[in-house]
């Protein structure tokens, strides 16, 4: 038995060996950056990117990235809670006209992109027309944008018609004015919408889907514009390994941009944050350096040997494997705050879900006997083991796909989606004819087929936990289910081409409108945003009743109607939204997680000097 204190490093090593002997053959990382003086920001993403190419991006991942490089006219206060949108490369708050159909915003001069090699030498400012000119792009069926249909919802006069007529030719004119993008001139941009859209800010404040871009780079670049990503933002791609890892430098054109941050005046950590940080110019990190760990163990293990600076944010927070030894009962460890480390928990604007494919021939359609298949499955599932014994207790159930932190979420909103009923799942299979026909104690379908529920799923260890809680669910019930493993990037096309019967998945808030959630659902997003392909034309007038109306409690009732939908029908099945431990080395500073943004690496620093003490130790 060892008295006395032990040393951080021995401690480590202790630890290490809790998690698994193999930590104790990597060696603490050396700090390659102290000498030259340089502020390295060290992360790690939990899956790999899947393109940087704005219009080719759904996932987290990617589009955090792209939230460093490009530019959105807004953005949200780094410290603000609740949210402020303010301006970004905006010259002010748009002016907007009393029926929220016209907005009218203007651009800082002198706002310039990266330099590149399309430019041929001369700085390229940004202008009103590059905006346009990213929207655009969505609108070209050359690029197959996920997005469009999204992006179509905001009825941006004639952005209609230009898509259609783009269809029908194959590619779309540029050259054609939009009539609901009007360039007043050079730094003035005017959109015009045929309904009322009074979300439209927050879509004005997504950088990584909507941040402007040089039509010359990416004519330039052609078909390798994934790999040459130039905006205006705080940041240029340096390096890039796929699905292994990415290099972000300082942006050294970057405009005079300093800290401002705007926390409320009792928010005392946010005060003190805002007081150290307050005129630092960004971005205050001289590079970002983001590995790409899919498996939970070595991510933990890079932690603790130093390797990374934190796990930090949904694209890389604790892993739920180390949350007992990390955060036990939900306190930081004794020989985690020995260290210094930072500690920070919240429940997140997100949700985690099953979809089944509504075109599928087992799982979908919406005749009784095909919904009641569904909800049995979704009854079946024990969500609370999941939340105990895969998820370590780091989340809560989820009652519905519209997101804590969102307009339209209600914590007192209770339904079925959460509920564990394995007897009512049974009758429900008894009464619609799922019943075992040959004696061999597994399901028939209503007309004597076999009954197998095949779910896609990704190779990390984590995901066979979660494998072997939909085994036993549905065992219970009488149900076999299989599993069809790939990377989660070949998921993610697989679900937009509409090839799997089943796929869990995650989606985190983009904007603090709970209407994006159920996008889901929206007929006309099918493919896209809404992966199950529901299809109700009561339900999509119910959804485009939702986005026209600001919040207020007409809204609010119509969020209650939405939600009921998606439990009638169970094309979803919504598990939990999680809560995100982050865990961050003392020499990290001011870090404070996004609710509905994926930008923050140029707004926190790199003390230099403690993390050399620290390595050292």
């Amino acid at each position: 038995m060892t008295h006395g204190p032990v040393s951080l490093r021995r401690r480590g090593a202790l630890v290490a060996l809790a998690a698994g002997p193999a930590a104790l053959a990597a060696p603490l990382a050396a700090d390659d950056d102290g000498s030259a003086g340089r502020r390295l920001l060290r992360l790690a993403f939990r899956n790999a990117e899947t393109s940087f190419d704005p219009v080719k991006v759904t996932d987290t991942y990617s589009a955090t990235v792209l939230s460093h490089i490009f530019e959105a006219p807004y953005t949200y206060d780094h410290l603000a809670r609740p949210f402020r949108i303010r301006p970004l490369t905006a010259d002010g708050m748009p002016q907007v006209s009393v029926d929220f159909k016209t907005w009218t915003l203007r651009l800082k001069p002198g706002t310039f992109f990266a330099d590149d090699p399309a430019f041929k030498g001369r700085r390229r400012e940004l202008v009103a027309q590059d905006y346009v000119y990213a929207l655009q792009r969505a609108l070209d069926p050359r690029n197959n944008c996920p997005w469009v249909s999204d992006l179509l919802q905001t009825k941006i006069a004639g952005m209609a018609q230009a898509w259609n007529q783009a269809k029908a030719a194959g590619r779309l004119d540029y050259d054609q004015p939009i009539p609901g993008l009007q360039v007043l001139g050079r730094h003035e941009l005017r959109i015009v919408c045929t309904e009322p859209r009074p979300g439209l800010l927050t879509e004005l404040a997504r950088s990584a889907l909507r941040g402007a871009q040089a039509r010359e780079v990416v004519e330039h670049y052609g078909e390798a514009i994934a790999e040459h990503p130039v905006g205006t933002g705080p940041f240029q791609l340096k390096a890039w390994q796929r699905s292994s890892r990415i290099v972000l430098v300082r942006n050294p054109g970057y405009r005079e941009h300093l800290y401002d941050a705007q926390p409320a005046a009792d928010d005392a950590e946010g005060q003190a944050l805002a007081a150290r940080l307050k005129g630092r110019r960004l971005p205050m990190v001289d590079e970002v350096q983001i590995s790409i760990i899919p498996e939970e163990q070595p991510l933990w293990l890079s932690f603790l040997r130093q390797d990374i600076d934190g796990l930090l944010t949904i694209a890389g927070g604790l892993p739920i494997t180390a949350a007992p030894l990390a955060v036990p009962g939900g306190k930081l460890a004794p020989f985690l705050a020995q260290r210094g480390v930072q500690m920070r928990r919240q429940v997140n604007a997100d949700v985690v879900i099953t979809y089944f494919n509504m075109e599928h021939p087992v799982v979908g359609g919406y005749t009784p006997d095909k919904v009641a298949l569904r909800r049995a499955i979704a009854l079946a599932y024990d969500n609370e083991r999941e939340i105990r014994l895969v998820r370590r207790g780091q989340a809560v159930p989820a009652q519905s796909y519209v997101l804590p932190h969102c307009s339209g979420y209600d914590p007192a909103f209770k339904s079925e989606m959460s509920d564990h009923d394995p007897a009512r799942a049974r009758a429900l299979l008894d009464l619609y004819g799922y019943v075992d026909r040959d004696g061999d104690g597994w399901r028939e379908m209503p007309d004597g087929s076999p009954l197998k529920l095949v779910m896609a799923t990704e190779p990390q260890a984590i995901y066979r936990e979660f494998n072997e809680m939909w085994h036993k669910s549905l065992t219970t019930v009488g149900i076999r289910c299989d599993f069809a493993t790939a990377q989660w990037a070949e998921n993610m096309k697989g679900a937009h081409a509409g090839r799997h019967m089943m796929w869990g998945l995650g989606n985190t808030a983009t904007s603090p409108d709970g209407a994006d959630g159920l996008a889901r659902m929206h007929g006309p997003q099918s493919g896209n945003e809404n992966l199950a392909r529901f299809q109700d034309p009561r339900f999509d007038r119910l959804y485009e009743r939702i986005i026209a109306l600001p919040d207020g409690p007409e809204r609010n009732a119509l969020f209650a109607q939405a939600k009921r939908f998606e439990v009638a029908y169970m094309p979803y099945k919504s598990h939990v939204h999680r809560i995100s431990t982050d865990l961050a080395h003392p020499w990290v500073i001011g870090f404070r997680r996004p609710q509905f943004w994926n930008e923050w690496w140029h707004m926190v620093d790199v003390d230099l000097a403690l993390r050399q003490r620290h390595l050292k130790t």
